[in-house]
């Protein structure tokens, strides 16, 4: 008997063993480093389809050194794949209507001349991340009719679009066939593979099983490092694994709010994440296509005078910050969806790529203003006023301190308990202007107790 009990006390120590080396492996598996090249990052959302009069791979490509300039490193095609036109909307139709996931929209060129563009930019030190539509497909998609049983249906057997999104020109795609998934993994794959692609903002991604896109980044990750960003703000568990950033939309809603006057800048304190997963961090952003084309343009939403003063933030605190196609000019045009409709880039009176570039160099000489883990801690302010948001980031000995008065009235306040004789203004600005400074604090603050910041002002400072 005694030894029988041993026999057993072994077994079940060596299952407990390769139960414990099993789960070791699936949580080493699970292992991942959000990329170094993100730290200092800005990411420029590309509308190809209107860019430029050709609205072709070609024609942006020789636009490239001027996005370049803006100090944005990070290129995020909308989708390049062909649409379909059963169910279509519009003349053109939506990007987001895929027919084949391994073509490019022959509108925009040829898989030749796609790869000649990605080639470029990273020959000038560009990122470059592809649209991911993963929820659904066009109506012509072949799979449609190759494997109904990868869509979704109803009860009577037909295929159906997304439940309550308001989409009929697509159709819902149905994870739970395993051969299905395999595929849109496949198709990942290729373009990382083929066109050295570094990664994926994936569309309505909380529309599609965790699962999948964990079991997605782990198969791409065998070809290459990827950078993942979710169409998503609120399932933290996307962000365990399968993603590296998700949207901020709480914030940009706030923002939005504070640009109208009807709240107090002491919000965003609670937009700014203390508790992610390691590593991982928000984008930032004023504008995105969805954002331009069906509620407002960056300038209806936020106004000449106060955008500087936003700019300044998204780049300052932690996050990535974002720029659409336009909004370096401040486009106050609502580009079409489904239509073409070129951007004129002769239409705006003001510019703001001067004030972009320099924003982008600030970070990249300053690692406390870095993302995710790269990036440094956050400390507020108690300025005594509502509107004006004061906060500091450090990394080791690098400290940089912010200052926004966010409304637009005048606003008093001391900062004899923020700024020292030994900081350096870098840039400030107020009412629509912005001054790239480099100068001692005492030229800039006459009376550390009584510094007047002016509507919309800010000033950011070097300890």
């Amino acid at each position: 008997m005694k030894k029988l009990i041993a026999v057993m006390c072994v077994l079940v120590c060596l299952a407990a063993c390769a139960a414990g080396c099993g789960k070791k492996e699936e949580s080493a598996s699970k292992v991942r480093t959000v990329p170094e090249w993100t730290k200092s990052s800005a990411m420029y959302e590309v509308n190809v389809r209107q860019y430029t009069k050709e609205g072709t791979f070609n024609a942006f490509s020789e636009h490239l050194e001027e996005i370049k300039e803006l100090g944005v490193s990070v290129l995020w095609f909308m989708p390049i794949h062909p649409i379909s036109v059963t169910k279509r909307s519009g003349v053109l139709g939506s990007y987001y209507s895929i027919t084949d996931y391994c073509e490019v929209n022959p509108e925009f060129g040829s898989r030749e001349d796609f790869k000649k563009l990605v080639d470029k930019a990273h020959e000038m030190g560009f990122k470059v991340m592809l649209d991911w539509v993963a929820n659904h497909t066009g109506w012509d998609c072949a799979w449609i009719k190759e494997h109904p049983d990868w869509y979704t249906q109803d009860d009577k057997g037909n295929i159906v679009s997304p439940v309550g999104m308001g989409w009929p020109d697509v159709a819902d795609l149905n994870y739970d066939s395993s051969d299905m998934r395999k595929e849109m993994i496949k198709c990942m794959k290729y373009w990382v593979k083929e066109f050295d692609i570094d990664g994926f903002r994936c569309d309505y991604a909380d529309g599609v099983p965790v699962d999948f896109w964990e079991d997605a980044r782990k198969e791409l990750e065998k070809v290459k490092p990827v950078f993942m960003l979710a169409e998503e703000d609120k399932k933290k568990e996307y962000l365990e694994y399968a993603f590296d950033m998700n949207y901020n939309w709480g914030l940009y809603e706030l923002l939005l709010a504070l640009a109208r006057d009807s709240k107090n800048a002491q919000y965003v304190k609670y937009y700014i994440p203390e508790d992610y997963p390691e590593g991982t961090f928000k984008l930032n952003f004023l504008d995105n296509h969805d954002k331009n084309s069906y509620e407002h343009t960056i300038m209806e939403g936020f106004g000449g005078e106060a955008l500087p003063e936003f700019f300044t933030l998204i780049y300052t605190m932690p996050g990535m910050p974002l720029i659409y196609s336009g909004d370096e000019i401040g486009l106050d045009h609502a580009i079409a969806f489904m239509e073409k409709d070129t951007i004129d880039w002769s239409s705006s009176d003001v510019s703001y790529r001067e004030l972009l570039k320099e924003l982008a160099q600030i970070r990249s000489d300053n690692q406390a203003l870095y993302a995710g883990a790269y990036g440094g801690d956050i400390e507020y302010y108690d300025t005594g006023e509502r509107n004006v948001l004061a906060f500091s980031r450090t990394r080791e000995d690098n400290k940089i301190k912010c200052i926004f008065n966010m409304s637009k009235r005048e606003k008093s306040i001391s900062v004899s308990g923020i700024a020292d004789d030994n900081d350096t203004v870098l840039i400030n600005g107020a009412e629509g202007e912005s001054f790239t400074e480099d100068c001692p604090i005492d030229e800039y603050v006459k009376n550390p107790d009584n510094l007047t910041l002016k509507p919309w002002g800010y000033v950011i400072i070097k300890d």
